[in-house]
């Protein structure tokens, strides 16, 4: 006994089955690496499940639709991937003309005590201080109360200072509580 398929599934398994091939082939010819090209086939047939009402019922005209689709739809994959390529670019341009600041040796000092304290200690420390965020904010991005964070804060300066005025190890592995 088989089981009753709508009638729109068993159209575009009838699609993907008659035509599955020579899309993916369209798309292999043209596309680099060829491996893009089964992703980009899945874009090709959310597409046509969309439009399945669109789809001709001829299947040569249905075939002739269905390679006009996977056309968009690598047209848009290309412009996409362009458009990547010119923002790397003009990322790389800009970060080539940005000074690169050299360590000195305060940076260093605080680079090797901010080592010496716990990872939760050193992201909020480097949260508040490197990406000027406030407490709140730093709050927000570490899922924490404004409460606890002011007060992990509070105490991660504090161990932070500790290392800073002398050669004695932070206890590591210390996280303070909230």
């Amino acid at each position: 006994m088989t089981a009753w398929v709508p009638p729109a599934e068993a159209r575009f398994t009838e699609l993907m089955n008659e035509h599955g091939r020579a899309v993916l082939g369209y798309l292999a010819r043209r596309t680099e690496p060829q491996h893009a090209s089964a992703d980009l086939m899945a874009d090709v047939f959310v597409v046509v499940w969309r439009r399945l009402d669109d789809v001709p019922t001829d299947p040569a005209q249905a075939r002739a639709w269905l390679i006009g689709i996977a056309r968009g739809v690598l047209t848009n994959h290309r412009r996409g991937n362009s458009r990547r390529d010119q923002l790397a670019n003009r990322l790389r341009q800009h970060l080539r003309t940005q000074p690169v600041a050299v360590p000195d040796d305060t940076t260093s000092a605080v680079r090797a005590a901010l080592d010496r304290l716990s990872a939760d200690d050193r992201e909020l420390l480097t949260l508040i201080a490197w990406e000027d965020l406030t407490p709140a904010q730093a709050a927000a991005a570490l899922g924490l109360s404004a409460a606890a964070t002011r007060k992990r804060l509070e105490r991660a300066r504090a161990r932070l200072r500790a290392v800073l005025d002398s050669a004695a190890p932070v206890r590591a592995g210390t996280t303070s509580t909230g």
